[in-house]
């Protein structure tokens, strides 16, 4: 695998926690009226975003391969719970 393979992999596995992660901090404020403890947008993306990356990379390790649903269903659920974190009070 060449250098521009990896950087293509490696973009391609960190997308789905990104864009849930953008997703649920763009709609946290429709969804909660509770200010949220990291009051920047950036900062949200960026908690979900490590947690989701978190649950894709234990997916990976634990079933030995990419792209499985029950690791896509744990990022999902990793990011809800930052999220949920991110805005208790």
């Amino acid at each position: 695998m060449g250098p521009l393979d990896l950087l293509n992999y490696l973009l391609n596995f960190a997308a789905p926690a990104l864009f849930v992660g953008l997703l649920l901090a763009l709609l946290a404020p429709l969804l909660y009226r509770k200010v949220p403890l990291a009051h920047g947008l950036r900062a949200q993306v960026a908690i979900n975003f490590v947690a989701g990356l978190v649950a894709l990379v234990g997916g990976l390790v634990f079933f030995g391969r990419d792209g499985k649903m029950l690791s896509y269903a744990a990022m999902v659920l990793a990011c809800a719970a930052s999220q949920w974190w991110a805005m208790r009070r």
